[in-house]
């Protein structure tokens, strides 16, 4: 799909406030509402809008830690790559996997209530799971940056 400069600010507007109605998006975009809902609805159909979702803060919750994982795996054959990925996909406080080239094959984002909780998962879940080599973590001491979605040229 090719976009105009409308559905770029469309996609803008929407990525930074994604409960804006859609009478004030049209109006922000120089649209009538009709054809503003048109346009959100193609763009949701072929795939650049995946949902809509809160953005939460971990520590209202009790997520008072966040850990990166460097996960290196014995082997990287597909289905080996495959079996980790479904592994990670059935722990809630890891909420990122990405894979990687070169040393490290995997890098996890894990939330957890605090030092206890997250060393119980590491150590019952990430580090004995097959094909697992070693895990490096680092403890995050600040964000100063976590902007969601990815910069849309004006």
């Amino acid at each position: 799909m090719r976009f105009d400069e409308i559905d770029m600010r469309i996609l803008a507007l929407l990525q930074e406030n994604g409960r804006m109605t859609n009478v004030e998006l049209a109006e922000r975009v120089g649209l009538t509402a009709p054809p503003c809902l048109r346009r959100v609805r193609a763009l949701e159909e072929h795939g650049a809008i995946r949902g809509y979702h809160a953005a939460l803060e971990p520590a209202s919750l009790g997520y008072n830690l966040t850990v990166f994982a460097l996960v290196s795996l014995r082997s990287q054959a597909e289905a080996d790559l495959q079996a980790f990925e479904r592994l990670v996909a059935d722990i809630p406080e890891v909420r990122e996997c990405h894979m990687l080239n070169g040393e490290i094959d995997f890098i996890l984002k894990i939330v957890a209530t605090d030092l206890q909780t997250f060393q119980n998962l590491l150590t019952t879940r990430l580090t004995p799971a097959p094909n697992v080599e070693h895990v490096k973590t680092s403890f995050t001491i600040r964000t100063s940056k976590a902007l969601p979605g990815v910069p849309v040229p004006a």
